[in-house]
């Protein structure tokens, strides 16, 4: 038998694997997950009943052209169908988005740190990653991004709010960026986590995208809407983006249990708002605990809080997962913490009270 292993791209050798945070223990310590910026509560109503009712027929392939959903989202955003275009996770249509748009000798810029996916999913496409610093406020920083612009760019994320900090850019600042982005490089305001916002200097990517054509706005239901489990997502961009994006889908990607789901998550919209509001009360609570036992935490517009805790980063989250609850460790820089259960959350909080805030 031949030694020899078949020839795969050199470019994959340097590029990391996605790492998910990390689960809890079944019958070990960790008893909550606040890793991976999961809805903590149930499916949505009538959601478990439109996906037991489409598992009767998952013999057969789903609808290619998730019509019936393509058509709830028209409808609930204001837009024509032909500007839509799903995927499996707003990930997976960034993807999509890349192997649209950007090759070989190609840029892409984002800032950084941001979503962990950004540099791989670039990598992946051949382009070359040009990443931008954040402010010391870990916010973007959009007058270095707009510098960095060559005439090799092709596509731009602005993650809004940025994963995994959590925090915004506001309209003055992201329409002045939008005005010095050259009509030809694709913008992508990527709001996976659009439901949680409250301030309302944060623009919607949706009425950008509605004065200009190179913008395209990504959306999850992973998130707010409680479907990680069922990897749907999608895109509202002009119609050449749009058409190039269901080229350069994976046929049949969309189960039809995940174009049920949202479908029925959709329609659930009240419960739905009812929930993320609930989210965001226990954000306030748990972001004002955390500052008044003296740390320094950005604000966030987001489902979860981010702790630059530097070389401390694994001490720390060994600590929690010590206590019962797992957070998401970037090595050296900090930690990303979902905001889950409140009982995790009081786990968290006591964490917090006692792990030494410098050396």
């Amino acid at each position: 038998m031949s030694e020899t292993s078949p020839r795969l791209r050199a470019v994959l050798d340097d590029i990391p694997t996605y790492k998910p945070g990390k689960s809890a223990e079944t019958g070990g310590p960790v008893g909550y997950k606040l890793s991976s910026n999961e809805n903590p509560y149930p499916p949505l109503p009538g959601v478990l009943e439109s996906v037991t009712a489409a598992a009767c027929s998952f013999n057969r392939y789903p609808d290619m052209a998730c019509t019936g959903l393509m058509s709830e989202l028209s409808e609930r955003f204001g837009v024509p169908q032909s500007h839509l275009a799903t995927g499996t996770g707003s990930v997976g249509v960034a993807q999509q988005l890349l192997q649209a748009t950007s090759g070989p000798g190609d840029e892409v810029i984002y800032a950084w740190r941001s979503f962990e996916a950004y540099p791989i999913i670039t990598r992946i496409s051949g382009a070359t990653s040009v990443q931008v610093p954040l402010t010391p406020g870990d916010v973007h920083d959009l007058d270095a991004m707009a510098d960095a612009i060559t005439d090799r760019t092709r596509l731009i994320f602005v993650c809004n709010p940025n994963n995994p900090t959590g925090t915004v850019v506001r309209r003055e600042e992201l329409e002045r960026f939008l005005d010095r982005v050259p009509d030809d490089v694709l913008v992508v305001v990527d709001e996976a986590y659009r439901e949680f916002i409250r301030d309302a200097q944060v623009p919607d990517g949706v009425e950008l995208y509605r004065r200009r054509p190179n913008v395209c706005v990504l959306r999850t239901f992973s998130k707010a809407y409680g479907l990680a489990g069922l990897r749907v997502g999608f895109a509202i961009a002009h119609e050449p983006v749009a058409a190039a994006l269901r080229k350069t889908a994976v046929p049949f990607g969309v189960s039809q249990l995940a174009q049920e789901a949202a479908i029925a998550s959709l329609r659930a919209e009240d419960e739905l708002l009812g929930r993320v509001g609930s989210l965001v009360c226990e954000r306030t609570r748990v972001v004002e605990a955390l500052r008044a036992q003296g740390w320094t935490v950005p604000e966030t517009q987001a489902n979860f809080l981010w702790l630059r805790l530097g070389e401390r980063t694994m001490d720390f989250a060994a600590a929690c997962e010590q206590a019962g609850v797992v957070v998401r460790p970037f090595p050296g820089e900090g930690v990303r913490v979902t905001i889950g259960e409140a009982e995790a959350n009081d786990i968290l909080m006591k964490v917090t009270e006692v792990f030494p805030k410098e050396r």
